[in-house]
């Protein structure tokens, strides 16, 4: 089996990388609206921003997606854990 190229491996990971962003953006913007609702309007004007700055990320991402030639063709294998310590709650 040959080995990938940085360009395969990059066409792969990148929309992982956004599907990922998307859930994150998700559940930020729930955890704001709570926050807000608590009367923490600072500190939901901070989580916010960081929204927006994800959403540019994701727009930074996509370009080099198509830079690289867009996603990899359906099927290909995807092949890691994913695994996060993350205690959402």
């Amino acid at each position: 089996m040959e080995a990938k190229t940085t360009r395969e491996k990059l066409q792969v990971l990148i929309p992982h990388w956004l599907e990922h962003n998307h859930g994150h953006a998700h559940e930020f913007r729930r955890w704001s609206d709570t926050a807000r609702q608590e009367g923490l309007a600072a500190e939901a004007e901070l989580i916010d921003k960081a929204i927006g700055i994800l959403h540019e990320a994701d727009a930074l991402l996509s370009e080099a997606l198509v830079k690289l030639g867009g996603p990899a063709a359906a099927g290909s294998p995807h092949h890691h854990e994913h695994r996060h310590g993350h205690n959402h709650e």
